[in-house]
């Protein structure tokens, strides 16, 4: 499923090599909500690590992310993990391709998040 939300980055971390195969990098969106502001931890993986790269905390970004969900079994004992992978950065203002869609919108074109099938042990 792919979605999009704008908000002010918040905090970006460092690049993580989480396997020899497998590279991350995660970042905070802040996104008021009425009397409540969220802060939304987005995904980048291996190529995508360095969208976030030409920008700074404080920057008002839209992203564009899959929402993707599996389990995770161990020791008889099944957790289900959630990811928020996001696959485009763009400021908040520039004009989007096909129209505009609202925060956290279905886009009527889905891309897939595909991880390699050698990461399916890995619990996020």
């Amino acid at each position: 499923m792919a979605y999009d939300a704008q908000g002010k980055l918040h905090e970006i971390f460092d690049e993580q090599q989480v396997s020899e195969k497998f590279k991350k990098r995660e970042f905070v969106l802040e996104i008021p909500d009425g009397a409540y502001t969220n802060h939304i931890k987005f995904q980048l993986t291996q190529d995508k690590c360095s969208l976030i790269d030409q920008f700074k905390v404080g920057d008002e970004v839209k992203v564009a992310f899959n929402l993707s969900g599996k389990p995770f079994t161990k020791n008889g004992t099944t957790m289900y993990f959630t990811n928020l992978g996001a696959w485009r950065i763009e400021p908040a203002g520039a004009p989007q391709a096909g129209g505009q869609s609202r925060a956290a919108a279905p886009q009527a074109a889905a891309s897939t998040f595909a991880m390699d099938e050698a990461d399916n042990d890995l619990p996020f």
